[in-house]
Protein backbone atom coordinates (compact mmCIF):
# COMPACT_ATOMS: atom_id res chain seq x y z
CA UNK A 1 0.00 0.00 0.00
CA UNK A 2 0.83 3.32 -0.66
CA UNK A 3 1.93 6.41 1.79
CA UNK A 4 -0.87 8.33 -0.08
CA UNK A 5 -3.56 6.33 0.48
CA UNK A 6 -3.74 7.55 4.33
CA UNK A 7 -3.77 11.28 3.39
CA UNK A 8 -6.50 13.64 3.61
CA UNK A 9 -7.01 17.55 4.18
CA UNK A 10 -6.93 18.60 7.96
CA UNK A 11 -7.45 22.63 8.32
CA UNK A 12 -4.92 24.24 10.86
CA UNK A 13 -7.20 25.52 12.92
CA UNK A 14 -8.96 22.12 13.99
CA UNK A 15 -5.96 21.01 15.42
CA UNK A 16 -6.87 21.28 18.89
CA UNK A 17 -4.29 23.41 20.86
CA UNK A 18 -5.88 22.58 24.56
CA UNK A 19 -7.97 20.60 26.31
CA UNK A 20 -11.54 20.66 26.93
CA UNK A 21 -13.01 20.91 30.19
CA UNK A 22 -13.70 18.59 31.89
CA UNK A 23 -11.95 15.61 30.17
CA UNK A 24 -15.36 14.03 29.56
CA UNK A 25 -16.74 17.26 27.58
CA UNK A 26 -15.28 16.06 24.24
CA UNK A 27 -16.74 14.82 21.21
CA UNK A 28 -17.19 10.91 20.61
CA UNK A 29 -17.80 10.03 17.25
CA UNK A 30 -19.05 6.24 16.38
CA UNK A 31 -18.84 4.57 13.72
CA UNK A 32 -19.99 1.22 12.93
CA UNK A 33 -17.52 -0.54 9.69
CA UNK A 34 -20.19 -2.75 8.82
CA UNK A 35 -23.28 -1.13 9.01
CA UNK A 36 -21.39 1.86 7.82
CA UNK A 37 -23.08 4.22 10.21
CA UNK A 38 -21.73 7.31 12.03
CA UNK A 39 -23.19 8.95 14.91
CA UNK A 40 -22.50 12.40 16.66
CA UNK A 41 -22.04 12.12 20.30
CA UNK A 42 -20.36 13.31 23.18
CA UNK A 43 -17.82 10.85 25.19
CA UNK A 44 -19.75 11.27 28.78
CA UNK A 45 -22.32 9.42 26.44
CA UNK A 46 -20.15 6.57 26.70
CA UNK A 47 -22.01 4.20 28.42
CA UNK A 48 -24.34 3.62 26.26
CA UNK A 49 -21.96 1.76 23.57
CA UNK A 50 -21.22 -0.71 26.14
CA UNK A 51 -22.75 -3.22 27.81
CA UNK A 52 -22.09 -4.99 31.17
CA UNK A 53 -19.40 -7.78 30.72
CA UNK A 54 -17.64 -5.41 28.80
CA UNK A 55 -13.80 -5.00 29.61
CA UNK A 56 -12.19 -1.52 28.85
CA UNK A 57 -8.03 -2.25 28.71
CA UNK A 58 -6.06 0.78 29.42
CA UNK A 59 -2.47 2.11 28.98
CA UNK A 60 -1.36 3.10 32.26
CA UNK A 61 1.80 4.82 31.63
CA UNK A 62 2.95 7.82 32.78
CA UNK A 63 5.11 11.04 30.48
CA UNK A 64 8.24 11.64 32.27
CA UNK A 65 9.32 14.95 32.64
CA UNK A 66 11.20 14.25 29.43
CA UNK A 67 12.50 17.58 28.01
CA UNK A 68 15.85 18.95 28.95
CA UNK A 69 17.16 22.07 28.28
CA UNK A 70 20.76 22.63 28.52
CA UNK A 71 24.16 24.20 27.23
CA UNK A 72 26.83 22.77 25.22
CA UNK A 73 30.19 23.02 27.13
CA UNK A 74 32.44 25.33 26.65
CA UNK A 75 29.88 27.09 23.65
CA UNK A 76 27.20 27.59 25.62
CA UNK A 77 24.78 26.64 22.21
CA UNK A 78 20.96 25.88 23.17
CA UNK A 79 20.68 22.35 23.12
CA UNK A 80 17.31 20.81 23.36
CA UNK A 81 17.11 16.90 24.93
CA UNK A 82 14.21 14.66 24.53
CA UNK A 83 14.69 11.75 26.39
CA UNK A 84 13.10 8.43 24.83
CA UNK A 85 13.93 5.75 27.14
CA UNK A 86 16.36 4.19 29.39
CA UNK A 87 18.92 1.61 27.94
CA UNK A 88 20.68 0.82 30.75
CA UNK A 89 21.94 2.73 33.73
CA UNK A 90 22.14 6.22 33.51
CA UNK A 91 22.69 5.70 29.21
CA UNK A 92 19.27 6.68 27.93
CA UNK A 93 18.01 6.85 24.50
CA UNK A 94 17.08 10.48 23.52
CA UNK A 95 16.37 13.16 20.36
CA UNK A 96 18.72 16.06 20.56
CA UNK A 97 18.36 19.33 18.63
CA UNK A 98 19.89 20.79 16.80
CA UNK A 99 21.35 17.29 16.37
CA UNK A 100 24.38 19.22 14.84
CA UNK A 101 25.29 20.47 18.41
CA UNK A 102 25.00 17.18 19.63
CA UNK A 103 27.62 15.01 18.14
CA UNK A 104 29.46 11.92 20.16
CA UNK A 105 31.73 13.35 22.49
CA UNK A 106 29.57 16.38 23.49
CA UNK A 107 28.41 17.48 27.01
CA UNK A 108 25.89 19.43 27.89
CA UNK A 109 25.26 20.65 30.91
CA UNK A 110 21.55 21.49 32.49
CA UNK A 111 22.93 23.21 35.76
CA UNK A 112 24.23 22.66 38.19
CA UNK A 113 23.76 19.08 39.27
CA UNK A 114 23.06 17.24 36.08
CA UNK A 115 25.21 17.27 32.66
CA UNK A 116 24.97 14.37 30.20
CA UNK A 117 28.10 13.03 27.43
CA UNK A 118 26.71 12.02 23.84
CA UNK A 119 28.05 8.26 23.94
CA UNK A 120 26.52 7.43 20.30
CA UNK A 121 24.19 7.80 17.49
CA UNK A 122 21.36 5.26 16.65
CA UNK A 123 20.19 3.49 13.80
CA UNK A 124 16.66 6.16 13.76
CA UNK A 125 18.39 9.29 14.12
CA UNK A 126 18.77 9.80 17.98
CA UNK A 127 21.72 9.55 20.01
CA UNK A 128 22.88 8.28 23.05
CA UNK A 129 23.07 10.30 26.12
CA UNK A 130 25.25 9.16 29.49
CA UNK A 131 23.87 11.56 33.03
CA UNK A 132 26.45 12.43 35.23
CA UNK A 133 24.75 13.96 38.37
CA UNK A 134 24.86 14.48 42.30
CA UNK A 135 21.92 13.03 43.78
CA UNK A 136 18.89 11.20 42.74
CA UNK A 137 18.09 10.80 38.97
CA UNK A 138 14.36 11.06 38.86
CA UNK A 139 13.71 13.54 41.37
CA UNK A 140 16.79 15.90 39.28
CA UNK A 141 14.22 15.32 36.33
CA UNK A 142 11.31 16.03 38.36
CA UNK A 143 13.19 19.50 38.94
CA UNK A 144 15.07 20.30 35.90
CA UNK A 145 12.71 18.46 33.32
CA UNK A 146 9.33 20.04 31.42
CA UNK A 147 6.19 17.45 29.90
CA UNK A 148 6.62 17.32 26.65
CA UNK A 149 4.01 18.15 24.12
CA UNK A 150 3.52 17.07 20.60
CA UNK A 151 5.18 19.66 18.15
CA UNK A 152 1.53 20.92 16.19
CA UNK A 153 0.84 22.16 20.31
CA UNK A 154 1.93 25.40 20.19
CA UNK A 155 -0.15 27.19 23.53
CA UNK A 156 1.02 26.98 26.90
CA UNK A 157 -0.03 24.26 29.07
CA UNK A 158 -1.28 25.46 32.39
CA UNK A 159 -1.57 22.36 34.08
CA UNK A 160 1.22 19.65 32.82
CA UNK A 161 -1.60 17.06 34.55
CA UNK A 162 -3.82 17.36 31.42
CA UNK A 163 -1.35 15.37 29.66
CA UNK A 164 -1.24 12.51 31.96
CA UNK A 165 -4.25 10.01 32.00
CA UNK A 166 -6.64 10.34 35.37
CA UNK A 167 -4.86 6.50 35.74
CA UNK A 168 -1.37 7.01 35.03
CA UNK A 169 1.06 5.85 37.21
CA UNK A 170 4.16 3.89 35.91
CA UNK A 171 6.43 6.54 34.69
CA UNK A 172 8.34 5.83 31.05
CA UNK A 173 6.27 7.96 28.40
CA UNK A 174 7.75 10.46 26.43
CA UNK A 175 4.23 11.09 24.99
CA UNK A 176 0.93 10.23 27.16
CA UNK A 177 -1.60 7.46 25.40
CA UNK A 178 -4.28 10.09 24.34
CA UNK A 179 -7.41 8.03 24.24
CA UNK A 180 -7.09 8.11 27.90
CA UNK A 181 -7.42 11.95 28.68
CA UNK A 182 -11.22 12.06 27.92
CA UNK A 183 -11.57 9.57 31.32
CA UNK A 184 -12.43 11.43 34.55
CA UNK A 185 -12.73 9.35 37.72
CA UNK A 186 -16.24 9.59 38.38
CA UNK A 187 -16.77 7.96 35.10
CA UNK A 188 -14.36 5.45 35.43
CA UNK A 189 -16.15 4.26 38.41
CA UNK A 190 -19.70 4.84 36.94
CA UNK A 191 -18.71 2.50 34.39
CA UNK A 192 -17.80 0.04 36.94
CA UNK A 193 -20.55 0.20 38.66
CA UNK A 194 -22.74 -0.54 35.59
CA UNK A 195 -20.16 -4.04 35.28
CA UNK A 196 -18.14 -2.76 32.81
CA UNK A 197 -14.53 -4.07 34.08
CA UNK A 198 -11.74 -2.58 34.18
CA UNK A 199 -8.32 -3.86 33.16
CA UNK A 200 -5.01 -1.78 32.59
CA UNK A 201 -1.56 -2.41 31.18
CA UNK A 202 1.63 -0.77 30.21
CA UNK A 203 3.59 0.59 26.74
CA UNK A 204 6.47 3.43 27.11
CA UNK A 205 5.91 5.00 24.48
CA UNK A 206 8.64 6.01 22.90
CA UNK A 207 10.18 7.12 19.48
CA UNK A 208 7.59 5.62 17.03
CA UNK A 209 5.32 8.41 18.23
CA UNK A 210 7.62 11.12 16.41
CA UNK A 211 8.86 9.74 13.78
CA UNK A 212 7.20 10.09 10.43
CA UNK A 213 6.65 7.61 7.66
CA UNK A 214 9.36 8.40 4.79
CA UNK A 215 8.62 5.38 2.56
CA UNK A 216 6.26 5.60 -0.11
CA UNK A 217 5.49 1.72 0.34
CA UNK A 218 4.50 1.28 4.08
CA UNK A 219 5.62 -2.39 4.27
CA UNK A 220 8.98 -0.55 3.64
CA UNK A 221 8.46 1.32 6.94
CA UNK A 222 10.12 -0.14 9.91
CA UNK A 223 9.04 0.76 13.44
CA UNK A 224 11.18 1.65 16.14
CA UNK A 225 10.51 -0.99 19.39
CA UNK A 226 8.88 -0.11 22.68
CA UNK A 227 8.41 -1.91 26.14
CA UNK A 228 5.35 -3.30 27.09
CA UNK A 229 3.88 -5.49 30.34
CA UNK A 230 0.83 -7.06 30.43
CA UNK A 231 0.26 -8.88 34.22
CA UNK A 232 -1.57 -11.90 34.38
CA UNK A 233 -4.71 -10.63 36.03
CA UNK A 234 -5.58 -8.02 32.92
CA UNK A 235 -4.47 -11.17 30.63
CA UNK A 236 -7.28 -13.72 32.66
CA UNK A 237 -9.50 -10.52 32.71
CA UNK A 238 -9.70 -10.87 28.39
CA UNK A 239 -9.81 -14.53 28.45
CA UNK A 240 -12.43 -14.35 30.47
CA UNK A 241 -13.93 -11.66 28.89
CA UNK A 242 -13.84 -13.79 25.71
CA UNK A 243 -15.39 -16.60 26.97
CA UNK A 244 -18.58 -14.81 28.53
CA UNK A 245 -19.06 -13.63 24.59
CA UNK A 246 -18.44 -10.19 25.54
CA UNK A 247 -15.86 -7.46 23.87
CA UNK A 248 -12.13 -6.17 24.58
CA UNK A 249 -12.42 -2.52 24.10
CA UNK A 250 -8.57 -0.95 23.56
CA UNK A 251 -8.35 2.60 24.91
CA UNK A 252 -6.04 3.67 22.36
CA UNK A 253 -3.67 2.46 19.97
CA UNK A 254 -1.08 1.57 22.14
CA UNK A 255 -3.45 -0.48 24.06
CA UNK A 256 -4.48 -2.23 20.53
CA UNK A 257 -0.11 -2.69 19.99
CA UNK A 258 0.51 -3.99 23.37
CA UNK A 259 -2.61 -6.67 23.28
CA UNK A 260 -1.92 -7.74 19.80
CA UNK A 261 2.03 -7.67 20.79
CA UNK A 262 0.82 -9.75 23.61
CA UNK A 263 -1.16 -12.84 21.89
CA UNK A 264 -0.66 -16.28 21.62
CA UNK A 265 -3.33 -16.88 19.38
CA UNK A 266 -7.13 -16.00 18.47
CA UNK A 267 -8.36 -15.41 21.91
CA UNK A 268 -5.25 -16.25 24.12
CA UNK A 269 -3.25 -14.37 25.78
CA UNK A 270 -0.79 -14.18 29.09
CA UNK A 271 0.90 -11.76 31.29
CA UNK A 272 4.13 -11.08 29.87
CA UNK A 273 6.65 -8.08 29.18
CA UNK A 274 9.49 -7.38 26.36
CA UNK A 275 10.04 -5.13 23.42
CA UNK A 276 7.36 -4.60 20.21
CA UNK A 277 7.79 -3.45 17.12
CA UNK A 278 5.06 -4.35 15.61
CA UNK A 279 3.56 -2.31 12.97
CA UNK A 280 -0.05 -3.08 11.78
CA UNK A 281 -2.18 -2.00 8.78
CA UNK A 282 -4.51 -2.99 6.64
CA UNK A 283 -4.55 -6.77 5.90
CA UNK A 284 -3.60 -7.29 9.81
CA UNK A 285 -5.85 -10.02 11.55
CA UNK A 286 -6.70 -9.22 14.91
CA UNK A 287 -6.47 -11.68 17.53
CA UNK A 288 -8.01 -10.02 20.64
CA UNK A 289 -9.52 -6.23 19.95
CA UNK A 290 -13.00 -6.39 19.64
CA UNK A 291 -13.57 -2.39 19.78
CA UNK A 292 -11.12 0.46 19.76
CA UNK A 293 -11.60 4.41 21.45
CA UNK A 294 -9.04 6.36 19.99
CA UNK A 295 -8.03 10.01 19.09
CA UNK A 296 -8.09 11.08 15.33
CA UNK A 297 -4.40 11.19 14.51
CA UNK A 298 -2.23 12.99 11.67
CA UNK A 299 -2.12 12.00 8.16
CA UNK A 300 0.22 9.37 6.99
CA UNK A 301 0.63 8.13 10.60
CA UNK A 302 1.08 4.71 11.27
CA UNK A 303 -1.62 5.19 13.73
CA UNK A 304 -3.98 5.81 11.36
CA UNK A 305 -2.68 2.99 9.64
CA UNK A 306 -3.40 0.62 12.10
CA UNK A 307 -7.10 2.46 12.53
CA UNK A 308 -7.74 1.55 8.72
CA UNK A 309 -6.47 -2.27 9.56
CA UNK A 310 -9.23 -2.13 12.00
CA UNK A 311 -12.22 0.21 10.55
CA UNK A 312 -11.48 -0.69 6.70
CA UNK A 313 -9.32 1.69 5.05
CA UNK A 314 -11.96 3.41 2.97
CA UNK A 315 -14.46 3.85 5.80
CA UNK A 316 -12.01 5.68 7.54
CA UNK A 317 -10.98 7.72 5.06
CA UNK A 318 -14.41 8.84 4.93
CA UNK A 319 -15.03 9.05 8.87
CA UNK A 320 -12.07 11.55 8.69
CA UNK A 321 -13.42 13.56 6.20
CA UNK A 322 -16.71 13.44 7.56
CA UNK A 323 -14.98 14.89 11.36
CA UNK A 324 -13.53 17.59 9.06
CA UNK A 325 -16.71 18.50 7.80
CA UNK A 326 -18.27 18.54 11.24
CA UNK A 327 -15.74 20.28 12.79
CA UNK A 328 -14.55 17.80 14.75
CA UNK A 329 -10.95 18.89 17.15
CA UNK A 330 -8.08 16.90 16.09
CA UNK A 331 -5.18 14.66 18.07
CA UNK A 332 -3.83 14.58 21.06
CA UNK A 333 -6.19 17.39 22.73
CA UNK A 334 -8.33 16.48 20.48
CA UNK A 335 -11.91 14.65 20.35
CA UNK A 336 -12.75 10.85 20.32
CA UNK A 337 -14.07 8.24 18.05
CA UNK A 338 -15.06 4.59 19.23
CA UNK A 339 -14.90 1.89 16.12
CA UNK A 340 -16.14 -1.47 16.51
CA UNK A 341 -14.95 -4.13 14.64
CA UNK A 342 -15.98 -4.99 11.01
CA UNK A 343 -16.06 -8.30 9.73
CA UNK A 344 -14.07 -7.73 6.82
CA UNK A 345 -11.55 -4.95 5.75
CA UNK A 346 -11.87 -2.76 2.95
Amino acid sequence: MLLSDFDYELPEELIAQTPVEPRDASRLMVIDPVARTVEHRHFFELDQFLTPGDALIFNDTRVMPARLIGRKEPTGARVEVLLLRRVEGDTWEALAKPGKKALRGATIRFGEELSCEVTGHTDFGGRLVTFHYRGIFEEILDRLGETPLPPYIHEKLEDSERYQTVYSRESGSAAAPTAGLHFTKPQLEALKASGIHLGFLTLHVGLGTFRPVKAERIEDHAMHSEYYSIGEDTARLIRETKAAGKRVVAVGTTSIRTLESAATGNNEIYGQSGETSIFIYPGYEFKIVDAVITNFHLPKSTLIMLISAFAGREFTMEAYREAVKERYRFFSFGDAMMITRPQAQA
